[in-house]
């Protein structure tokens, strides 16, 4: 009795420790690792032949797909409908971003953009692993790895292509931007009354800590993300505008 008594309390030992915890080693190890792929990634971009930027592009796209698929096998495997449907926009954005990397398209390329370095990049600083089943487990598992290397990836694939591969956004790409993503919300928040789910914190708040708790109770805080992001996607497209038109007043002053 006394020895199975010892043993679940050593079981109980070993999962508590390896319950993720944000800003714990394991996230430090991953943040680290993504500091330098990215870094790396910009500077391939900018030395190799377009050739080989088309081949690591492609690698990278089949690494974000694979990714993805594995994901959603382990969810359907144990299906839940709060969790088990690819409706997050971060679902969204890593199937846009891998068909960015594999096709090189503007349009795609334009999403991966905003959505990766705002909305993606939020899962690394606030990252909310795991399931209310499972709960938030640390690495090796499945879950933790699956999460980290798949908003990596997205993060990295827009820091590739805009530093690495030199694409830019525009107005006219916001405005697209924008309205795609409001479309997402529009219907996610329509799938969510219906089958009383969460996708997308649309209807509710995440369970654990993120930039949402500065926002306001809901439904203020969804206006003032729609407020936010417009901003910050603003910002984020004036400085290539504002290069894009020195360019062009340059090539207007060289003409005769």
């Amino acid at each position: 009795m006394q020895r199975s008594r010892r043993s679940g309390e050593l079981i109980g030992l070993v999962s508590a420790q390896r319950e993720f915890a944000a800003y714990g080693p394991s996230h430090l190890v991953v943040l680290a690792i993504f500091v330098a792929g990215a870094a790396l990634l910009v500077w391939l971009g900018r030395r190799l032949p377009e050739s080989r930027n088309r081949l690591l592009g492609r690698v990278l796209a089949v690494l974000l797909l694979g990714a993805f698929c594995v994901a959603l096998v382990y969810k359907l495997i144990r299906p839940d409908i709060q969790t088990s449907v690819p409706l997050q926009l971060c679902d969204v954005a890593e199937l846009t971003a891998a068909y960015a990397l594999w096709s090189q398209r503007h349009w795609a390329y334009v999403l991966t953009y905003y959505w990766g370095l705002v909305l993606s990049s939020q899962a690394l600083i606030t990252p909310d692993v795991g399931t209310p089943t499972e709960g938030a487990p640390d690495f090796p598992h499945h879950l933790f790895v699956t999460f980290f290397t798949l908003h990596v990836l997205v993060v990295w694939a827009a820091i590739y292509s805009t530093w690495g591969r030199r694409n830019r956004s525009g107005w006219r790409d916001y405005r697209f931007a924008f309205l795609v993503t409001l479309a997402w919300a529009v219907f996610t928040f329509g799938f969510n009354a219906l089958a009383g789910t969460n996708y997308g914190y649309l209807n509710r708040k995440p369970p654990t800590a993120s930039l949402l708790d500065v926002l306001g109770p809901w439904p203020v805080y969804l206006l003032t993300e729609v407020a936010v992001v417009a901003i910050v996607w603003a910002l984020m497209t004036w400085p290539w505008e504002r290069i894009r038109q020195r360019g062009r007043r340059k090539v207007d002053e060289r003409m005769p």
